[in-house]
């Protein structure tokens, strides 16, 4: 099914999310901080946990159970660790300080372990852990999330999507860039098949029954997303783990809610309070060389041969950087025109009357 595109310039986005936020009371550096880390998800081709999650925080600003203004707070401290009280703020006011805070951590004594409870969805965990690139420092970032996901032999979600994500400095600008879901795909994805009337692929999700299901609508409605691997035979008992991983560096570690205790995906009648961790590697403190190893390690993979010619090996953070740089050959970021049209009626019960052009359509 062939989907009708409209191109958008990641400026005109940012203004519009922004203005969306602000129109329901946000903090401006908060609503910016939002618009940042959703266009970044969009550039790299991570629609899923870009524009198209708009709504939901303007939504939980709206209910209340997403604080407007305020700052994170230290709670406990050492010198290479933190627990972060996120005060109920936005998911990227949160990630931003925690993050800047595991960064100096690292600079001074070689590592930085930040985590926080009391947040809120931050976008695409990757955008924190490649903050560290900046400072030639490995990043890692993890979240837990609401129930999404059915543990491998469960019928029953008691797990999110739990993200993880590694950054890692190469030379000349190049890099390691690990983001992944630790259920097989991210929800957001089965949502826009589902918004634009397409099947999903077997092995994304499972209906109510726990049985294999290519139908979005049976996986949102009483189904789950399943682990990494997919069935029990094909290793999905890895991804069961790996989640119940970041749950231990996250909800546990933090203090936060975990597992099912989590409130429903996208319900607004009860605060997150996410567990977070935010990690700061510093490689100066360790071996020589780190940078030349790197991108050596990426070299030997990008150079493999490929059982398909024309679709050559890559490593983790290639797919993205083409994306991007398709973006900067369009000179913008191509959208579903169905999610322009879905967004601008929110912005219209909002108020906000710089809505997104829907005119510039490409193939």
């Amino acid at each position: 099914m062939s989907l009708t595109r409209c191109l958008l310039v990641k400026t005109e986005v940012k203004e519009f999310i922004k203005q969306c936020m602000l129109a329901v009371g946000t903090n401006a550096s908060h609503a910016s901080s939002l618009a940042d880390v959703l266009v970044e998800g969009d550039l790299r081709g991570h629609y899923s946990h870009g524009l198209n999650r708009m709504d939901l925080y303007v939504k939980e600003i709206q209910a209340g159970i997403c604080a407007k203004e305020g700052g994170p707070v230290v709670e406990k401290e050492s010198v290479a660790t933190a627990l972060v009280n996120g005060k109920n703020l936005l998911g990227p006011a949160v990630g931003n300080y925690c993050m800047s805070l595991a960064l100096k951590k690292a600079q001074d004594v070689g590592i930085g372990w930040v985590v926080a409870y009391g947040s809120n969805h931050y976008g695409i965990a990757g955008y924190y852990s490649m903050q560290a690139l900046k400072k030639n420092m490995i990043g890692m970032c993890y979240t837990n999330s609401s129930p999404l996901m059915v543990p491998t032999r469960g019928k029953e979600c008691t797990l999110g999507t739990n993200p993880i994500s590694v950054a890692a400095p190469a030379k000349d600008g190049d890099s390691f860039e690990l983001d992944m879901a630790t259920s097989a795909v991210a929800l957001g994805k089965v949502e826009l098949s589902a918004r634009n009337g397409c099947s999903i692929p077997e092995g994304w999700g499972c209906d109510a029954d726990g049985l294999p299901s290519s139908d979005p609508n049976a996986v949102l409605s009483g189904g789950g997303l399943v682990p990494v691997g997919g069935s029990e035979t094909t290793g999905g008992y890895k991804g069961y783990g790996l989640a119940l991983m970041v749950e231990v560096f996250c909800g546990i570690l933090a203090g936060s809610h975990y597992s099912k205790y989590i409130r429903t995906w996208r319900k607004t009648d009860s605060k997150a309070n996410l567990g977070q961790c935010f990690v700061a590697l510093n490689p100066e403190f360790f071996a020589d060389g780190f940078n030349d190893r790197m991108s050596d390690l990426l070299s030997i993979h990008r150079n493999l041969e490929s059982t398909v010619p024309e679709m050559p090996v890559m490593v983790p953070g290639d797919p993205e950087r083409r994306h991007n740089q398709t973006c900067l050959e369009l000179d913008g970021i191509p959208y579903s025109l169905s999610v322009v049209k879905h967004m601008n009626k929110v912005a219209s019960t909002l108020g906000v009357t710089l809505l997104l052009p829907t005119h510039r359509l490409i193939q």
